[in-house]
């Protein structure tokens, strides 16, 4: 069944989430913050090994580097373009809506809906795994993906609140449109394509966990757009050429 990666994906942020929101008051405040601090330290290494990986290949005994470029370039138009859409704020103002309707005591509510929803879209696997299950009905990805999203979910929804299970819901669309997408653009989804995809991505990653940290806040929901330039690229050039 193509989609149901997505769908275990989903109810698995949900249930973590609801867990999390239990145990949350039996947590001092002490411990939430030093959680935070692991959590935030966890998702940099997260990014950075993937985008390492990605950018650096070994041949023979010499380290090449590969889509220097094209990741420059997917960063700087993709921010420019989700910059102009304002993709932050329309995320922030999603999260209030759902706080103002669904949890109107929770101040936290927002923040945590906008970074659970970050993380848990921008990574590689989201992006390889939506594709794979699309193209070929693989969900192995989407599944590894799952139990860490569900774990994290209970850590996430502890520390910032029920915002962390609606999260779910971007998580849902943007996975889904990608799975349903993935058939159509097949011809276009070279294994080029999609490393390039999957190292902004993990760039992505790397600035959230920075953003955990509070060492420096990126607007990473403006820069999303950077992690489909490598196939705009793709898909422009097989039209003019």
């Amino acid at each position: 069944m193509i989609g149901l990666g997505t769908i275990i994906n989903t109810v698995a942020i949900i249930a973590g989430g609801a867990l999390g929101v239990i145990l949350k008051k039996g947590i001092p405040e002490r411990f939430k913050n030093t959680i935070m601090q692991a959590i935030g330290l966890a998702v940099v290494i997260v990014g950075l090994s993937g985008a390492l990986q990605g950018i650096y290949s070994v041949t023979g005994s010499k380290l090449d580097r590969n889509y220097i470029t094209g990741m420059i370039l997917s960063l700087v138009i993709g921010s420019l373009l989700g910059e102009a859409i304002k993709i932050e704020d329309k995320l922030d103002r999603l999260g209030e809506w759902f706080q103002q309707r669904f949890s109107k005591g929770e101040s936290a509510f927002a923040k945590g809906f906008v970074t659970a929803s970050l993380v848990y879209c921008v990574g590689a696997m989201a992006i390889v795994g939506s594709l794979e299950d699309g193209l070929y009905g693989k969900i192995d990805i989407l599944l590894a993906k799952s139990m860490l999203d569900g774990i994290s979910a209970i850590v996430f929804a502890a520390t910032l609140g029920i915002g962390v299970a609606f999260s779910a819901l971007p998580v849902l669309g943007y996975q889904g449109l990608i799975t349903l997408a993935a058939g159509l653009l097949k011809p276009l989804l070279t294994d080029a394509v999609v490393s390039q995809m999957s190292i902004v991505g993990s760039i992505l990653i790397m600035a959230i966990g920075f953003s955990i940290l509070e060492i420096k806040k990126f607007k990473v929901g403006n820069m999303l757009p950077s992690i489909f330039m490598p196939l705009i690229y793709a898909l422009v050039y097989s039209l003019i050429f």
